[in-house]
């Protein structure tokens, strides 16, 4: 099995090489892309249109999210896993949106997370803890 790969692997490439990220939302996919050779697999809050039929991404939960994260972490064992912030998971607060991306990493099993939009205060904090 190839090394485990960590966010400052990916970190370390930068203007190097090319990195592949791929968007998983269930354990067969995540672990037939991380078989393929992907570096970076996203759990990415476009499930709420891709997979619950939603029309948009803004009424994702972090409940849904959780549960996502966790079964495509059951079937990765080298790339990186990524969990999406969904909205309104961290623009109430610097303190919820580090307690959010807490969970997806104690209770989702992300490796690392995204947020979007200028949140540079978060995403410092989200760093430290």
């Amino acid at each position: 099995m190839e090394e485990k790969i960590t966010a400052s692997a990916i970190a370390n490439r930068k203007g190097k090489d090319k990195i592949v990220m791929v968007t998983a939302t269930d354990e067969p996919t995540g672990r037939l892309v991380d078989q393929a050779g992907v570096d970076v697999v996203l759990v990415g809050d476009s499930l709420a249109m891709a997979v619950l039929g939603r029309p948009n991404t803004l009424s994702v939960t972090m409940e849904e999210m959780l549960h996502h994260i966790r079964a495509v972490a059951q079937g990765v064992r080298r790339a990186l896993v990524v969990g999406d912030m969904p909205f309104g998971s961290f623009q109430v607060s610097v303190a919820e949106a580090v307690r959010n991306a807490c969970r997806l990493v104690g209770e989702g099993g992300a490796e690392g997370v995204k947020l979007e939009g200028p949140r540079v205060a978060e995403i410092k904090a989200i760093v430290a803890a």
